[in-house]
């Protein structure tokens, strides 16, 4: 399991300084792109150099409590699958210890050059593959 941790800042959050659910997307963006990194494939460099992509085809967001300035969010992301072309996440977001919100997320490799899926390079997929999870006993109870 991949974990980060990331700062809700008052850019985030709405006047009345609960987070903003719109926010939360773009952090978890953030996220798993650092994910990528730390696997050795940085999202510039497979844009640039081998033109794949990464984009979201599916993203299932349950909201459990409200985050608020200045929480220190935990990110938890699972690797729960990996197709031909397709990466199933989950993803546990927590502060203090208590759980504000999940989401089951796929994203699918594809060309930059046809933006048609592609099977992900084997290298990538055997990085992946060693971060698959297949069990559930590590997610906090909601």
């Amino acid at each position: 399991m991949y974990r980060s941790k990331r700062s809700l800042r008052f850019g985030d959050c709405d006047p009345s300084g609960i987070a903003y659910f719109p926010s939360y997307l773009n952090i978890l963006v953030g996220v798993m792109e650092d994910f990528f990194a730390s696997l050795g494939f940085p999202w510039k460099a497979m844009i640039d150099e081998r033109q794949i992509g990464v984009p979201t085809v599916r993203l299932d967001l349950t909201f459990v409590r409200p985050g608020f300035q200045g929480d220190e969010l935990e990110f938890e992301l699972a690797v729960r699958g990996v197709g031909r072309s397709s990466l199933d996440m989950e993803h546990t977001v927590s502060a203090k210890q208590i759980v504000l919100w999940t989401a089951k997320h796929r994203v699918v490799a594809t060309s930059l050059a046809n933006h048609f899926s592609l099977a992900w390079p084997d290298d990538i997929r055997a990085a992946l593959t060693q971060h698959l999870e297949t069990t559930n006993a590590h997610h906090p109870a909601t």
